[in-house]
């Protein structure tokens, strides 16, 4: 089984495996694809995520992703939805938007923001590098919550800090319970 990009279907190469442990996922894998174009369009988005078009329409209309007056995608934009979309195939979609609200509060108000979705998606998926490379470790809750502090950048203190370290656990044991699930069901199909 290949393994992507989180929230995308990009190939996960060694080169894209180092930015991502550098912190640097959004910024040398995907921000590149919006500064050439400006943004991407719907279909494009489509392409890169592996979702539907009226997927993607659907959770604007619905205001989980920033509403979008244009016809291209910008940073704001994909960041969200690359985080849905790491995390909709082991939570509910109405959990996954308490989530992202309990982390950043209004989706059009960035000012209450405790980290950018563009840092979070970073942030999450330099974690994944670093939950998937301890493989002798146990993976349940106090090891993800102690791998999440780890990774928090120290600027970040206090309750801010404790509310980010909680919510990244959660989005690192959900992905990780959908990288099982798919293990299951390749298992499966072979019987």
């Amino acid at each position: 089984m290949t393994e992507h990009v989180p929230g995308t279907v990009l190939p996960l190469t060694d080169w894209a495996k180092e930015r991502i442990s550098q912190g640097q996922a959004f910024d040398s894998l995907i921000s590149p694809i919006l500064s050439a174009t400006g943004g991407v369009t719907l279909s494009q988005m489509a392409r890169f995520t592996g979702l539907e078009g009226s997927t993607i329409q659907n959770w604007i209309k619905r205001g989980w992703v920033a509403s979008n007056s244009t016809k291209k995608y910008t940073e704001k934009h994909v960041a969200r939805i690359l985080l849905i979309n790491v995390l909709r195939a082991s939570m509910k979609l109405e959990d996954i938007v308490k989530l992202m609200e309990y982390i950043n509060g209004d989706v059009e108000d960035e000012s209450d923001d405790i980290l950018h979705d563009k840092d979070l998606f970073n942030l999450l998926c330099s974690s994944v590098i670093m939950l998937n490379d301890r493989r002798n470790v146990r993976i349940d809750s106090q090891n993800v919550l102690d791998i999440s502090e780890k990774m928090i950048p120290a600027s970040i203190s206090g309750e801010v800090r404790d509310k980010l370290r909680k919510a990244l656990a959660i989005m690192l044991l959900a992905y990780r319970s959908a990288v099982l699930k798919n293990e299951a069901y390749a298992l499966y199909k072979t019987l």
